[in-house]
């Protein structure tokens, strides 16, 4: 997602500004470059230091919360270890625990170094592509009666935020941490669902229904859901989703693991009970130590669940 997220910054961006990348993977980052140099000004950077040393606006989306502390924290490759801004705007994409966000975000704040905000994504790769991606951002929504600091923050953040996604979209949820507790909350449903699908869409063929009908039943009647029209597990069924296209890369299968624990987790400290979350996640472990799901799309937990050998 971030090398499309990327992409659209540096089309949307004046083509004089230039875009400072990084990314543990260097060969990304040369594609990146090979791929929009044509566009405007692209630097590959040697670290997080480097690259904040000459951005007042920093964009990171990163699979845990170890990497943001990595990120931010680190005192030789971090932001933190880049010269103080304290006008600096960070939008950490991520979804990681509301806990560590806040913590990270207080850290970079107090010493200066810019103003941190979780603005966790939603809409897989195809809507970062697309720049149409959904955002939930751990700040307060513009109001013309706040400081003349938080309106101007406000300002930017829906400024940058623009180039990546639909202003309809952007759902400016509170304080700190705020975003992620919403993203939770959605993956929760979404990580749950797809497995839920898989077995009802399998439910279904077994009993002799053809499966492009039986998604057009589920679509008109009370079982329709984002995840059944756009990532149906069933190969055939829905032509632009990852099962179509032999499990091409949207979400990791492993990462699901991540997803769900975050929710069982954030429901537990509340005292609710994610009785969905816990059943789910047994059955997501499994399908990622299995050969057939490992570094695919999550969709392809239909491999696993119907046992189907690859060749077949």
């Amino acid at each position: 997602m971030g090398f499309a997220m990327a992409g659209n910054i540096r089309k949307k961006i004046p083509t004089t500004s230039t875009l400072f990348i990084y990314d543990v993977h260097r060969p990304s980052c040369e594609r990146f470059d090979s791929e929009y140099e044509s566009i405007g000004p692209v630097v590959m950077t040697e670290s997080v230091k480097d690259l904040a040393t000459f951005s007042d606006v920093v964009i990171s989306i990163v699979p845990t919360a170890d990497n943001v502390r990595q990120v931010y924290l680190d005192k030789q490759r971090g932001l933190s270890a880049a010269p103080r801004n304290p006008h600096r705007l960070i939008l950490e994409c991520s979804t990681i625990e509301s806990a560590s966000t806040r913590d990270i975000g207080n850290a970079l704040r107090a010493c200066g170094h810019g103003h941190y905000v979780d603005a966790p994504v939603s809409g897989g790769v195809p809507a970062a592509e697309a720049g149409t991606l959904s955002f939930m951002i751990g700040s307060e929504r513009p109001s013309e009666t706040g400081s003349a600091e938080a309106i101007s923050i406000a300002a930017h953040i829906n400024e940058v935020l623009t180039m990546l996604g639909k202003p309809e979209k952007f759902f400016w949820c509170g304080g700190l941490g705020a975003g992620l507790a919403a993203k939770i909350s959605n993956n929760y449903i979404s990580c749950t669902f797809l497995l839920v699908i898989a077995e009802a869409m399998a439910m279904g063929i077994r009993n002799g229904i053809d499966p492009k009908l039986l998604q057009e039943v589920i679509h008109n009647s009370s079982g329709q859901s984002f995840m059944g029209d756009h990532v149906n597990p069933v190969p055939g069924v829905v032509a632009h989703a990852p099962s179509s296209n032999n499990w091409k890369l949207g979400f990791k299968t492993q990462m699901m693991i991540k997803d769900i624990g975050l929710g069982i987790d954030a429901a537990k400290q509340v005292g609710i009970t994610p009785s969905m979350a816990e059943a789910a996640i047994k059955v997501w472990k499994r399908a990622a130590e299995d050969p057939r799901c490992i570094d695919r799309d999550g969709s392809s937990i239909w491999l696993h669940i119907n046992d189907i050998k690859e060749d077949q």
